[in-house]
Formats: structure tokens, C-alpha cells, sequence
């Protein structure tokens, strides 16, 4: 599979929906494959919370794949010996794209909480400048899971000719307080951090040792990204072999795992930016800037492609149905699968093989 990794910039004003403007400003993005002559094969893959522009492949000398790397690739179901894949790196993240650790233009100043606050919206306005730049004004297919499902269904409401298809998996019409709920423990965890110094902690200050406060919010966000059958499953009541029973903190297996991994995360996450795409999920809403979501949803010209996962305990199954049943009654074309799965909301990055021949299917159609 061919791999390339760039970073375009942008001097032209970004028009950001709530009246600021974002310039200049840049964008990470990874392509998988080849662009045909017609450019008919453009595939774009939008991330999650904590994703980047790595979807799939491997770096020189790191041994983690990209976080899609088991559907997209050569002979995969985003086949790239058949389609070109872009991935972008959304606006405000802390992977390459512009963010509140980068320069607030024109002075050498960092943004941090000066940065503008961005929605679900100004994202995708920002890659369909890229798309526009790389000579692309049409794409096949667009696909995301959780927040790179709203991503996915934004772009079919805002800009219904663009893609001829568009496969949401793991996601909402509109976050619910159920989900925001989960992203205030992280947010109130981030700002009551001495640490954090209200944003004005130095450049990669938590490289070494992480944020304990995102450290601590993360937890609330992998307990909302699992099950309860997931976490039975995966750890039952095992205890830490080395830990005593009755030492104070003593430890389960289903603790020392949230502190792995959720300590890693804080050491590689930029707390500021994780502020900002939290803001953003929380204000996702499909109807806002139209009277309703059934003037939203109407827009919406491609074929979409609604995946949700039965233990998906943070965008519920019923609402990606409600989106379907909506397309439904409007005689638009949609198709809405719900996976048997009890692994929670991370199932779109964990059981691929679950849905993977919905989207091959659907791509070669």
C-alpha cells in the first residue's frame, strides 16, 4: 500500500460558525493508494476523539498500525489497490493540524484558550478546503465512526452533492446529555489540575509524566466506551497477582488496565486540545442553522449508511435508527445495520470483522 503523510496550509480566512475567523492554518492529512485519472475513487476517512490522520499503515520503526489499519489497506474492505483514502487530521487537534498549541498568527504567542472554539461544521469546512486544494471537488465515499460519524453525516448536510456515499458508524443525530455528562468528568478533571495552570502550562510540559487530570478523565471516557459484558468478559473480578486483597489500593485487573492506558494517553494528548474537540462533539447537532432535523436530514442527496452497535452504551442504537427511519419516511436512500456486538462504543475500532463486508459491499456497488 502506498502511504504518503502531508501537511497543507492555508492563507485564506476559515469562516468558523461561531463568526471568528481561523488564519492562516494548516492540516495533517495521510493518502493511501493512487488517485485515478477521473479522481472517482476518493474515499475520505474522518477520526474520533483521540484519533489522528494515521488510519492505517505503519510508520518507519513504530510497531502500532494505524487506528483503521485492519480495514483500510490492499485488499482490505477500503481497498486501496482500488480506491484513494484520505485522512485528515481535524482542526484543533494535536496531531499536525492548527490548535491551541500552535502560533496565534501573526505574533509568536501560543493560542492556548485565546484559540477559537470549533464545531463539527468548521471541521469539515476545513478538509473540503483541502480536497478543494488537492483538485478534488467530488468524492466517492465518505466514512467515520463516533465523532468521524458525525463528520460523515455533516458532510451529507451540508454538502449534499459531494459524496455519492456516506457510512456513519457509532454516532448520534446529536449528542446527548448522557454522552456530555461523561466529557464534563474530563473537562472539570483538566481545568481543577494545578497543572494545568488554566492553559498556560509550557509546550509538551506532559510529555514525560501526562496531565493527571486527563489521566482521570479518560477514565470516565473508557468506562463510556466499553460495556458491561466487555468488562466481564475481558477482566471479571482477577485481581493484580502482585497487589494484596486488603492493601488500601489494591488493585483489579479492570483498575491497573484504566491506569495503563489511561496515563500512556495523557502523556501523548495535549489537554487544551482535548478541551476543544470535547466542546465540539457536545455541540454537535445535525439541525443547527436549519429550522429542524427533518430540514436537515432532507438535504441529504448520497447514500448513507447508518452502523450502530447494540452495546454501545454512549450514542445509543436508537439514535442512528431515528436518522434511518427519518430517511425512510422521506423516501431517501439509506440502510441502517445494527451490529450484534457487547463490546460498547469502541466496537467500530475493535470488531471490524463485524461490519467490514457492509462497507466493501457498499464501496463496490
Amino acid at each position: 500500500m502506498k502511504l504518503e503523510n502531508n501537511v497543507a496550509h492555508f492563507t485564506s480566512p476559515l469562516y468558523l460558525e461561531s463568526g471568528r475567523i481561523l488564519e492562516p492554518y494548516k492540516i495533517a492529512y495521510e493518502t493511501y493508494g493512487e488517485l485515478n485519472e477521473d479522481a472517482s475513487n476518493v474515499v475520505l476517512v474522518c477520526h474520533a476523539l483521540s484519533g489522528s490522520h494515521h488510519a492505517a499503515g505503519h510508520y518507519e520503526g513504530d510497531k502500532k498500525a494505524g487506528w483503521w489499519d485492519e480495514l483500510i489497506g490492499d485488499g482490505k474492505a477500503i481497498d486501496t489497490n482500488k480506491h484513494f483514502v484520505i485522512s485528515t487530521n481535524v482542526i484543533g487537534s494535536c496531531f499536525g493540524s492548527t490548535g491551541p498549541m500552535h502560533n496565534n498568527y501573526p505574533s509568536h504567542n501560543l493560542f492556548r484558550l485565546k484559540f477559537p472554539v470549533l464545531t463539527i461544521k468548521d471541521m469539515i469546512k476545513a478538509q473540503k478546503q483541502l480536497l478543494s486544494q488537492l483538485g478534488i471537488h467530488h468524492v466517492k465515499a465518505i466514512i467515520g465512526g463516533s465523532m468521524g460519524g458525525m463528520q460523515a453525516l455533516q458532510f451529507a448536510v451540508d454538502y449534499p452533492n459531494f459524496s455519492d456515499k456516506i457510512i456513519s458508524l457509532a454516532s448520534t443525530y446529536a449528542t446527548q446529555p448522557w454522552a456530555i455528562a461523561f466529557n464534563k468528568v474530563a473537562v472539570e478533571a483538566i481545568r481543577r489540575d494545578p497543572r494545568f495552570e488554566n492553559g498556560q502550562y509550557d509546550k509538551d510540559a506532559f510529555k514525560e509524566n501526562g496531565l493527571d487530570g486527563l489521566a482521570i478523565g479518560r477514565i470516565a471516557g473508557h468506562i463510556s466506551y466499553l460495556s458491561p459484558d466487555s468488562m466481564n468478559k475481558k477482566f471479571g473480578r482477577n485481581y493484580v497477582n502482585n497487589d494484596g486483597l486488603f492493601e488500601l489500593f489494591g488493585r483489579y485487573e479492570v483498575e491497573r488496565y484504566m491506569e495503563y492506558n489511561t496515563d500512556n494517553f495523557s502523556k501523548n494528548f495535549d489537554p487544551l486540545s482535548y478541551l476543544y474537540i470535547v466542546k465540539a462533539i457536545n455541540t454537535f447537532n445535525l439541525s443547527r442553522g436549519y429550522d429542524s432535523l427533518y430540514d436537515a436530514i432532507i438535504r441529504i442527496k448520497a447514500e448513507t449508511i447508518l452502523i450502530s452497535f447494540k452495546g454501545d452504551y454512549l450514542f445509543f442504537p436508537r439514535e442512528m435508527e431515528h436518522i434511518h427511519t427519518m430517511m425512510q419516511r422521506n423516501k431517501q436512500t439509506s440502510s441502517y445495520y445494527e451490529i450484534d456486538s457487547n463490546y460498547g462504543h469502541d466496537a467500530f475500532l475493535v470488531e471490524i470483522d463485524k461490519f467490514d463486508s457492509i462497507i466493501k459491499e457498499t464501496l463496490e456497488n
